[in-house]
């Protein structure tokens, strides 16, 4: 199905983090008719999320860091649980995740299976957030990672049994969108032997 906009305007609100832009344009409804619509857009371009898991103990390995636009809207404490991400920049989405597991988790994981992609908040975000899972072991650990000081990060590694993050879903503990899929499509689709 084609859509049909015309005259688009746009007009930079702000470029110090990412990229805010208001979008003035026509867009055609099903009747034919033409309307003027505003909009605006943050761009802060394309990320990559991984969830590891050890196929053996069936635990995943999450993050846990202070998230300001969260404390700005009622998470009390500011801090979510999460699993790793990076933004893409001009990176592959596969050779991102399999870095930031390294930086956030101390993890050096030899490979990442692509699970599916997805716009997270397409009302007024263009991100696309690939999404990826990937066994680990403890021989893979070579640092204690919790992210880059340049990047001014301060990330907590937590190994959590499958079913208690589920639990933590259920409990409000873990309220991170991309979290909650990538554990939804592992009970869904478990990686390891179902007992």
């Amino acid at each position: 199905m084609k859509t049909n906009i015309r005259n688009v305007q746009t007009k930079i609100l702000s470029d110090s983090w990412s990229i805010l832009k208001k979008l003035t344009y026509e867009f055609q409804r099903r009747d034919g008719t033409w309307e003027t619509q505003v909009r605006e857009a943050y761009d802060r371009g394309d990320g990559a999320t991984i969830l590891l898991y050890h196929p053996i103990r069936q635990t995943i390995l999450l993050t846990r860091q202070f998230r300001m636009p969260t404390y700005l809207n009622g998470n009390e404490n500011g801090l979510m649980v999460e699993t790793c991400a990076g933004k893409l920049d001009s990176e592959d989405p596969k050779d991102c995740v399999i870095r930031e597991a390294l930086e956030e988790t101390g993890y050096r994981i030899k490979d990442a299976t692509k699970i599916f992609e997805a716009y997270m908040s397409p009302g007024s975000v263009t991100e696309k957030i690939y999404f990826y899972i990937s066994p680990y072991s403890d021989d893979m650990k070579v640092t204690e990672g919790g992210g880059l000081s340049t990047e001014q990060e301060n990330i907590d590694v937590l190994e959590v049994p499958f079913k208690d993050a589920m639990k933590m879903i259920n409990s409000g503990e873990i309220i991170d969108g991309k979290t909650i899929m990538l554990i939804q499509h592992v009970a869904i689709n478990p990686p390891w032997e179902v007992k």
